[in-house]
This record gives C-alpha cells, structure tokens and sequence, in this order.
C-alpha cells in the first residue's frame, strides 16, 4: 500500500511492515545505495549514511549523483550522531535488506526513538532485478517521483545492447565478477546468488561460476583461482575498500577489466549505465 490523501500516507516494505504517516514525507534520510537511487528517480533525500564497509567519507563508488546534488553524508549507519539525524527531522528513513527481517546498514533503534518510521527494501536474490528495481520505483512514486514510464532511465535499451554484445563476443567469452581482499584473497561471486549477475546471464553473458566450497554469495580462495577460471573479461568490485585486481599474478594476460559497484543504486539510470559498460568491454 502505498499514497497520500485524507487517510494519511502508507507503504509497506519488504519486511511486510506497514509504514505510515499523517502526510506523504518529504524528508528522507537514506543508506546511500537506497538514496542515490530515490535521487535517480526524483526524490531527493536530505542526507544519506553508509555501511559498516563505509568511512566517514563516503565511497565514490558508492556516491551516484548524492555529492553532487549537495546531499550530506553522515558517515557509517550503525555509528549515526543521534542529535545530529534529530536536527535534519527526518520524516522517513530508507535501507535496504538482504534477509527480508532487518535494516543492512542502520539500527532501528534511533529511528524508532525519533518516532520516524523506517522502510527497508529488499535486495536479495530471493527478487530478481526488475522486481528489485520496481519496489524502488514503488517507493519513489509513493513519496512523489515523477512516473518515468516503461523506459524510464534507459534500461531496456541497455539491455538490448547487452544481448548484442553477448552474441558478438562468442559464446567461449567467460566473464568472472569479484572483489579482491588484498595481496592473498579474493571473494568470486557466485553468479545466481546476485540479481545483476542472474539478469545479465539470462541476457547471455557467459558468467564463470567459481565452483564448490563455503560462502553463499561469494567463495573467498586465492588469487589462483581467478587465473584457472580464465576469464575474458572481469567485472571487479570499485568499491573503495576492495582491491583492484592488476598483475599477472591475479589475471589472465589480456583479461578485460568493467568496474563493478555490488551495491549499485536500484534504479533503473544506474543499471542502464553498468550495462551500457559492460556491453562496451565485451565488443572492446
């Protein structure tokens, strides 16, 4: 449910908590994924925080359009000034949730003694990308987005060049996605357990998975095995506390390098963009 009028304004979000208040809220305070997204979509939030990964500045990678709308960052979420979040008097506060129970990058506790209630939106593989990215768009209209109709931002077309590029790159062009961890390690992302991931196989990139072994979302091995994987092309986290995987003792000679954000903005612009990226390293 979600609107505003008479009875007041609701939206239920993907814990299944009912969320309301007297008016529709116009000040959102916001993880910085969930608000460079609502900012995508029309919505601009008065201020946004990070994760535990994140420091007191905040992450380029991360960032989207917030730094330069002039949107504040409060730092990392579970470390949030109090008084602080209390003078920006936030109406409503946007995270997202992996497990569909609790808040990824806030406490629900400051919210709740502020009284202002707290939206978490799912974005887990138990949804697939579209689906992700439309109840970002049901909660940016809910708060009074402009509908950017059925091409809003660009995605289709991005996905059309996707599907062109995976033909013409042949169907032996392997693509790995992962996150380095310093000189020793590397995390592999198991490509069904991410919803971008899933949407670009599904759209015929051939992603690599990294094969058996602990770690859900990634397996965390050595560099060696990116090497045996044989990628042409790495999609490699640009998140500010990953490493960058240079050097032949991290990557096949001739390997293709895409920056990957693995919290990227679930909105349709962002989306666009990586998959515009991504089209462009395969037919490089």
């Amino acid at each position: 449910m979600s609107g505003s009028g008479t009875r007041g304004w609701g939206f239920t979000d993907d814990r299944g908590v009912e969320l309301g208040a007297p008016d529709r809220p116009a000040r959102v305070v916001a993880y910085v994924r969930a608000g460079a997204a609502l900012l995508d979509l029309g919505v601009t939030p008065v201020a946004v925080y990070g994760s535990a990964h994140d420091g007191p500045e905040p992450d380029p990678a991360k960032d989207g359009g917030l730094a330069a709308a002039g949107v504040p960052y409060l730092g990392p979420g579970r470390a949030l000034d109090e008084e602080r979040l209390r003078e920006l008097r936030p109406e409503l506060v946007v995270d997202v949730t992996y497990d569909g129970k609790s808040p990824y990058a806030v406490d629900e506790e400051p919210a709740g003694r502020l009284g202002v209630p707290l939206a978490a939106l799912s974005v887990g593989n138990e949804l697939s990308l579209p689906a992700i990215i439309g109840r970002f768009r049901a909660l940016g209209a809910a708060l009074g987005a402009p509908d950017p109709g059925p091409e809003g931002g660009g995605l289709t077309e991005a996905e059309t060049a996707v599907r062109a590029a995976a033909v013409a790159a042949g169907a032996g062009f392997g693509v790995v996605a992962l996150s380095g961890a310093g000189d020793g390690q590397v995390h592999l992302a198991r490509p069904g357990a991410w919803p971008e991931l899933a949407r670009l196989a599904g759209l015929g990139v051939r992603l690599l998975d990294p094969g058996p072994g602990p770690g859900a979302s990634w397996l965390t091995t050595g560099w060696e095995r990116a090497l045996e994987l044989a990628p042409a092309l790495v999609l490699y986290d640009s998140r500010a506390h990953a490493t960058r995987p240079e050097g032949p003792e991290r990557l096949p000679a001739g390997a293709r390098l895409v920056p990957w954000n693995p919290e990227l903005p679930p909105s349709p612009a962002a989306y666009a963009r990586f998959f515009h990226a991504l089209a462009a390293g395969l037919t490089a």
